[in-house]
């Protein structure tokens, strides 16, 4: 019996190899451009004997959506200790988190219905730009800075192969700032994730992506009274500034502005494939795997958006003059805290709920990794916007108001054509150009269109690319710009359709360090807030021209970063930008011991020339045209040193050193403010950068 057992037992274990060996082979075959992700040893080896063992490297890459082109984990020190969310010409109003407005002219992208709320864009997560990884071992990355004033920014992200033609990708970014000035906090919740599926026969592909959005902040309206900043003066404590929205509740235990504006998105996409060609194989060196690739000739897709967006705006402490320009009502100010429709609150709220889908046909010319794709589809979408509180006005005999609260509803169900031709440049040396179209011919939006075209090319031996591109949009006016409500006015505004036509040209020669670019704008109809902070449109075109260029230059272990940007503006165009921005790095960057340490570490300077700065307007959270206010600051100065050790990069700095020299650094202005000192005149507030501030952040790559 022991005998049989023992038969039996080698049976069993000969089983159990053929399974294992059987897995492997199955783990070698992954996605195109991927690794094994299980690491073979040669099991016929003694185990004292592992000299000749070797750990498979971790290979991590990611595509876009639509994209073939692959991409890979950046390490750099160079600017690690930059900002990502004011990068490269960005500025928000003082305080991590707050609304942020470009001081390069770019108008918003956009074609068919939209909502209209674009000043957070920069913190958001994009559903049609997510990361669709390949991995062949878990990999995670864990983020967090930390700044004076308690400025918080923390993020994680993971993905991970479930099996080699199967992943997914998780990513949380917390943003939290109280700020150096009074009630003026900012708190974001971001998340997103994403996974992507190919068929073993490769036929088969598969992407879904969602993102969920949350973005919080408390309004000061900016600060009444700059010269309350000038050094010396008894405001030594930024938290005691007079701000335009003082909330008289305002403690150490209550540091909540009574004014504040949410906005809140969620967006599902679902995109698969199903494609038809021919297999090329490919073997490994001793023949024991293979890998199949398909050449696609033909495929259907189709996509599907699912969205709802919300925007809300709420004064809990509202004071009569400061809805003058808006709408008359005594307020009863009755300070419970909460919102009583039509006594004393403001309250507006607008949703957005739309749902997109798409169906294309796709062909394949040429061979492989060097195929141009031309597709051709229809596509059918339901928008619907929705205000409320909306304000039913009633009468009594005193005479008093009262209001009936309601919603106004719209929908409207639209029909598009897109076409498209496309190739990307893969392999050095290699053309790129795409060329593509959607036009609505149904629905309210019908006329809208846009159409964008370029042409480049992949440069040999690392010199670099050149790209040039025309673009074309007419779009509608978003729905926050003609729709103006909450439970006391509704305001309706119509507006032709505005036109954008862009010309670019792009150079850039990573061997010289070298890059550089011209655009020219030519607008017409420009949808915009005006000075008196009502939506409007300038209906004379004009052009915007703008050139750039990038010259590091290298001397040793020191390199000099050299940016500008020149814009040329119409002399009445209602746009508020800097003629000239700069931007110049002085850093020192070497490796030390055994280049298990490196380290950037140096000064950095940004400026631009005086200018009339925008507007910020809290009722309607956008920016908005002023001319009044011209503003000329000290250039801002930071001192950063960078390090990375492995795969853990960090940063200490010292940002805003120019504050030592000033403390009136204007970044924008506010609404007008009435009577606030009693005097019977307006005060223009004002929005400032923080005084020195200590950063700290790092970054943590995890490949187990």
């Amino acid at each position: 019996m022991i005998y049989i057992r023992s038969i039996r037992f080698r049976k069993y274990l000969l089983l159990l190899g053929f399974v294992i060996t059987g897995w492997q082979a199955f783990a070698q075959v992954g996605t195109a451009g991927t690794t094994p992700a299980t690491t073979n040893k040669d099991t016929t080896m003694n185990k004292t004997n592992t000299t000749k063992w070797k750990d498979e490297d971790a290979k991590i890459t990611w595509e876009k959506l639509n994209s073939a082109k692959i991409y890979t984990p950046d390490s750099s020190l160079h600017t690690f200790q930059r900002n990502p969310f004011t990068q490269p010409w960005y500025r928000d109003m003082g305080n991590l988190g707050s609304p942020v407005n470009n001081l390069m002219f770019t108008p918003v992208d956009r074609v068919g219905p939209s909502l209209g709320y674009h000043i957070n864009d920069v913190y958001r997560m994009n559903v049609d730009s997510l990361n669709y990884y390949s991995t062949n071992r878990p990999y995670s990355i864990f983020s967090y800075q930390l700044g004076s004033k308690l400025e918080q920014t923390a993020s994680i992200m993971h993905s991970q192969n479930i099996r080699p033609n199967w992943n997914f990708m998780v990513d949380y970014r917390k943003i939290n700032s109280p700020g150096e000035f009074k009630i003026q906090r900012n708190n974001h919740d971001i998340a997103g994730f994403s996974t992507n599926y190919l068929s073993l026969d490769k036929h088969y592909v598969f992407k879904a992506a969602m993102v969920y959005n949350k973005i919080q902040h408390d309004e000061n309206g900016g600060i009444v009274n700059d010269s309350e900043l000038v050094p010396g003066s008894s405001y030594t404590d930024r938290k005691t500034v007079d701000v335009a929205y003082q909330n008289d509740l305002y403690s150490a235990n209550n540091t909540r502005s009574a004014i504040t504006n949410v906005q809140r998105d969620f967006t599902m996409l679902i995109q698969h494939s199903y494609r038809w060609g021919s297999y090329d194989t490919t073997y490994n060196s001793d023949s024991t795997s293979f890998t199949h690739k398909l050449i696609p000739r033909i495929s259907i897709t189709h996509k599907m958006e699912l969205s709802t967006e919300m925007h809300a705006y709420k004064d809990l402490n509202p004071d009569s003059l400061r809805y003058s320009s808006s709408f008359s009502n005594n307020f009863g100010n009755l300070g419970t805290g909460s919102y009583v429709a039509g006594e004393d609150s403001v309250y507006a709220q607008q949703k957005w709920f739309w749902i997109d889908n798409k169906v294309l046909l796709n062909g394949f010319i040429g061979r492989a990794g060097h195929q141009s794709e031309v597709s051709a589809g229809l596509g059918n979408r339901y928008d619907e916007f929705i205000s409320a509180p909306v304000n039913n006005v009633i009468k009594d005999s005193l005479p008093k108001l009262y209001y009936s609260t309601g919603l106004d509803r719209s929908s409207v169900l639209s029909n598009y054509a897109v076409a498209e031709i496309k190739k990307e440049a893969l392999t050095p040396g290699a053309w790129q150009y795409d060329a593509n179209a959607k036009f609505f011919f149904s629905g309210n939006d019908a006329g809208n269109f846009i159409l964008d075209a370029s042409l480049g090319k992949q440069l040999k031996n690392n010199l670099g690319s050149f790209l040039v591109g025309f673009r074309q949009a007419i779009n509608s006016a978003p729905y926050s710009y003609t729709n103006l409500e909450n439970n006391y006015i509704k305001q309706f505004y119509n507006f032709s359709n505005e036109s954008v036509t862009t010309l670019y040209a792009t150079l850039d020669i990573p061997k010289f360090r070298f890059s550089a670019g011209v655009k020219n704008y030519l607008i017409g109809n420009y949808i915009y807030i005006n000075d008196i902070e009502k939506p409007a449109q300038y209906t004379i075109p004009f052009t915007i021209t703008q050139g750039w260029l990038r010259k590091v230059f290298k001397m040793g272990n020191v390199f000099l970063d050299n940016e500008l940007v020149y814009q040329q503006m119409p002399q009445n165009a209602p746009v508020n930008v800097p003629a000239l921005m700069g931007r110049h790095q002085l850093s020192y960057e070497i490796a030390l011991f055994k280049r298990r340490l490196k380290i950037a570490t140096g000064i950095e300077l940004r400026y631009n020339t005086a200018y009339h700065a925008a507007g910020y307007d809290a009722l309607l959270n956008k920016f908005f045209y002023q001319n009044s206010t011209y503003v000329e600051n000290y250039p801002e100065e930071s001192v950063f040193l960078n390090f990375r050790i492995s795969r853990f990069r960090a940063f200490v700095m010292a940002d805003n050193i120019q504050q030592l020299f000033t403390s009136n650094t204007i970044l924008y202005t506010g609404s007008p403010v009435l009577n606030y000192y009693g005097s019977g005149t307006s005060a223009i507030p004002v929005y400032t950068a923080p005084d020195l501030m200590l950063r700290f952040g790092f970054t943590w790559v995890m490949v187990n």
